[in-house]
């Protein structure tokens, strides 16, 4: 099946809004094993988004749009791919049905333009929206199928992965799984070096490395029929690609180190607390993103400033003036001072210079110092990154959690699976 994305709205050529929804549908087809041929974007001009969808449904057998189901004059998408399509528009008494629930839930009285987010073309199979007003629907006509979608991010991912994709699956007629092996402190590069065989004798399983700040991934796919068991052609390369890689892999599966970090000290029936300076908070946001972490997280401290650090965790004054700020003796007293303010089993703390600018020769822009205090004593990690104020940042939090993921686990060889 041929694939391609219409992207419509006005605030995407303009710049003014950054166009996930092309991303995120991108890596959703192939990972079904639809080939995506070409993703165009087109403003809010009927005659325009008409012209794009006639033009798209000349080459491929799917096409994708999203945007353009809202409620006002310039809100033209459905009925565009309808008129395309010889088809005419009918209301779904189900759709406006929700829609006045909605409102009276609000206790607001519906729009009067609200009323055509709840008309299709005849014919359409409605996907239901559960994070807006604005429902999508796919048609089919001569085997091609047009899936209209909202543009707002939120509801679109939503949409398409809980209504789009099963409706999808039932005209594949084969099934695409993909199992994601995830990676710390190795680089994509070597990565790829250390699977490079395997890769050139892919068959049936095919296995593709990916780089994000900090960390790499190995995605295995395979392609079989409906009825067959994904798990018989992924198993064996997995476990051969765990064999290679050993202490670097520390999951499988959909998930991340925030996440497995929670999972262990869950698992471990451990707390955590954390003291972050450079950090700026950003360990203990992303623990909060995972659901259930408040039976693990006692607290987090943002100890900016010197004196924060010796009012809040009790760094003495003689160590920041003979250390500075930025030293492993700091980092060290940090996470004990921690410990003693919060009772947690394990603590973290992080201080270094995430830049742009107060780096000197000796403490440069990068430099890191992790700690963590744990049951069995505590330790303190150097690290020196590179790039700008965002990825330092963003490195420390991950090498810190990695950190702690380690001494949870005491063998690097330990990992999850979600």
């Amino acid at each position: 099946m041929v694939a391609e994305i219409l992207c419509v709205g006005t605030e995407l050529l303009l710049g003014q809004v950054l166009n996930t929804d092309a991303q995120f549908l991108s890596r959703q087809l192939s990972e079904m094993g639809i080939e995506l041929y070409r993703i165009e974007t087109v403003g809010d001009n009927p005659g325009r988004v008409r012209q794009s969808v006639r033009a798209a449904l000349e080459r491929c057998d799917l096409l994708i749009t999203t945007g353009g189901l809202g409620p006002t004059e310039d809100d033209l998408t459905k009925e565009m791919v309808a008129e395309e399509l010889g088809l005419e528009m009918e209301e779904d008494a189900a759709s406006m049905a929700r829609l006045n629930e909605m409102y009276a839930a609000w206790g607001r009285k519906m729009p009067e333009n609200n009323v055509k987010q709840a008309w299709f073309p005849r014919g359409a199979h409605i996907l239901k929206n559960a994070r807006g007003t604005a429902p999508g629907c796919a048609v089919e006509v001569d085997g091609k199928i047009v899936i209209v979608l909202p543009g707002p991010p939120y509801e679109l991912t939503h949409m398409f992965t809980e209504e789009a994709v099963p409706y999808l699956r039932n005209k594949l007629g084969y099934k695409i799984e993909s199992r994601f092996i995830r990676t710390i402190e190795i680089g994509e590069s070597d990565l790829e070096m250390q699977l490079r065989d395997m890769i050139d004798r892919q068959t049936n399983v095919t296995i593709a490395t990916y780089c994000s700040l900090g960390e790499a991934q190995v995605r295995l796919t395979v392609k079989c029929p409906m009825g067959d068991d994904p798990a018989k052609y992924l198993d064996p390369v997995e476990a051969e690609i765990r064999e290679r890689l050993g202490k670097y892999i520390y999951a499988i599966g959909e998930t991340d180190m925030p996440h497995v970090v929670v999972g262990l000290l869950k698992r471990a029936g451990r707390s955590v607390a954390l003291a972050e300076s450079c950090t700026g908070g950003k360990i203990a946001d992303w623990l909060v993103d995972v659901p259930g972490v408040s039976e693990v997280l006692v607290e987090g401290h943002v100890t900016y400033s010197n004196i924060s650090k010796e009012r809040t965790l009790g760094v003495r004054h003689d160590t920041l003036e003979k250390y500075t700020a930025v030293s492993e003796q700091v980092a060290r007293e940090m996470a004990e001072g921690l410990h003693e303010l919060s009772g947690a089993d394990y603590c973290l703390s992080v201080t270094g210079i995430a830049g742009p600018g107060g780096g000197t020769p000796e403490t440069p822009v990068g430099l890191v110092y992790i700690g963590l205090k744990t049951p069995r004593g505590t330790q303190v990690e150097k690290f020196n990154f590179t790039g700008d104020r965002y990825r330092v940042r963003s490195l420390a939090a991950l090498r810190a959690l990695n950190m702690l993921r380690k001494a949870l686990t005491d063998i690097d060889e330990v990992t999850i699976s979600d």
